[in-house]
């Protein structure tokens, strides 16, 4: 079975749409690795400069123990999910300005 041959006319597919695609991917995915990472650090942070305030009773729980229990998780989903749609946000506004041009 033999592949098809590509189309040369077609924009979508062509090197500087995807190198331009792909740089504005890349600095969504630092950003939300950043944040990962402020949240990650921060936590064991947070406990060495502030102990008090972390030994803090919220529901029944210290404010350390519910931010890295309760609230990590959901807060890893939020980034994710705003990773996928902001990505998914960056390929239709490449393909909707190559429409237009």
């Amino acid at each position: 079975m033999s592949s098809p041959t590509p189309n040369h006319d077609d924009v979508v597919h062509s090197e500087p749409f995807l190198r331009s695609l792909m740089r504005r991917q890349l600095a969504l995915s630092i950003a939300c690795a950043a944040t990962f990472l402020v949240a990650l650090l921060g936590l064991p942070l947070l406990n060495y400069f502030a102990p008090a305030f972390m030994a803090t009773r919220v529901a029944g729980f210290t404010l350390s123990w519910l931010i890295l229990g309760v609230l990590f998780f959901p807060f890893v989903w939020i980034i994710s999910y705003v990773f996928i749609k902001r990505s998914l946000r960056l390929e239709e506004a490449e393909v909707q300005e190559l429409r237009r041009s």
